[in-house]
């Protein structure tokens, strides 16, 4: 974090406004809530320098170093009105951490960046380190350090860092022949962000999806030691992100809606704003489960789904992602602009 030091206990009460308590009370909360995470019990500890220097010194043992940096900007990713400061923090943690695990790897630290409104709570930037601390140790991932800064709206920027002990599994490696697998719950928080859209809160279990989403967290390094030869985190949608796959590999995806899982509350959603259950599925986005392929014939880990089948992308190929066999309609996922 940033170098400023406490001043008289600003920070501890989590009480006042931004414009009131200053910086270092913002600095000094931040660092009380994620002075606890660190390595499990008997692990070596990978941080040499932590928060508090102009910059952090990791130790990398083995493997290769994989980083990634995800953005979240209020009432475009998020509503204060929709989300606890708690949700939000779960969200920028979860939304990054599944970056390394889309790459066959495990994260263990992380930058934090914070664009912060001066009429803000102090209690808001506690529960929102709540949040990402919690997020942060379901990987056993840490924060390093990070930035804090006035904006007229909350911004969030992360940087994550991970390793993979073996080569990382990219976008590039699908395949003609392989299978296209899914591990995680899929669509589940559009269903949630259409029933908040419609100012509703239930089903519970869908809202709930969208704030807190649910990574495999253990997925990514298990597909990788099963022979994935593609992987990516489905966060703009799974149309959207197998495209990315196919692009990337030179091949067409054909996703298999018999195979696809569409959950009770899923349909009861449908059902009440007239709207194709099917679509939270092909086109949601913010679950970050992980599609990956894997060769013909290869045993899937605990967890994964066939979903689909990679096959050669033809001359005459209209789309490199297909929804059995034919060419999809509308929108793929979310769209950044």
């Amino acid at each position: 974090m940033v170098t400023s030091e406490a001043g008289s206990g600003a920070g501890g009460t989590g009480a006042g406004l931004l414009a009131d308590v200053g910086e270092d009370a913002v600095v000094a909360t931040l660092l009380e809530r994620f002075a606890a995470l660190g390595p499990a019990a008997g692990e070596p500890d990978d941080v040499l320098v932590g928060p508090g220097d102009d910059a952090a010194v990791l130790r990398v043992r083995r493997g290769h170093a994989v980083v990634s940096t995800d953005l979240l900007v209020e009432d475009r990713h998020f509503r204060r009105d929709w989300c606890s400061a708690t949700d939000v923090g779960h969200r920028a943690a979860a939304q990054n951490l599944s970056d390394i695990n889309a790459m066959g790897g495990r994260a263990h630290s992380l930058t934090l960046g914070l664009a912060l409104p001066s009429d803000l709570p102090l209690a808001w930037v506690r529960e929102f380190a709540d949040g990402f601390a919690t997020e942060a140790a379901r990987v056993g991932a840490r924060v390093v350090g990070g930035d804090v800064t006035g904006g007229d709206q909350v911004v969030v920027a992360v940087t994550v860092l991970g390793t993979v002990a073996k080569a990382p599994v990219l976008r590039s490696g699908a395949r003609p022949g392989d299978v296209v697998a899914l591990c995680g719950r899929q669509g589940w928080a559009a269903g949630g962000l259409a029933v908040l859209g419609r100012g509703f809160r239930s089903p519970r279990v869908l809202v709930e999806a969208y704030r807190r989403p649910e990574p495999p967290y253990a997925a990514g390094p298990a597909a990788a030691e099963a022979g994935a030869t593609a992987l990516v985190d489905v966060s703009d949608g799974l149309l959207s992100d197998a495209g990315h796959v196919a692009q990337a590999s030179g091949v067409r995806i054909d996703l298999r809606t018999a195979d696809l899982e569409v959950a009770e509350p899923l349909h009861a959603v449908g059902s009440a704003l007239g709207a194709d259950p099917l679509r939270f599925v092909l086109t949601g986005g913010d679950d970050h489960p992980l599609l990956g392929t894997f060769p013909a014939g290869a045993t899937l880990p605990e967890g994964w789904r066939a979903v689909g089948a990679v096959h050669e992308l033809r001359v005459d190929d209209t789309s490199a992602v297909t929804v059995d066999g034919e060419v999809p309609e509308g929108d793929l996922g979310w769209r950044h602009f």
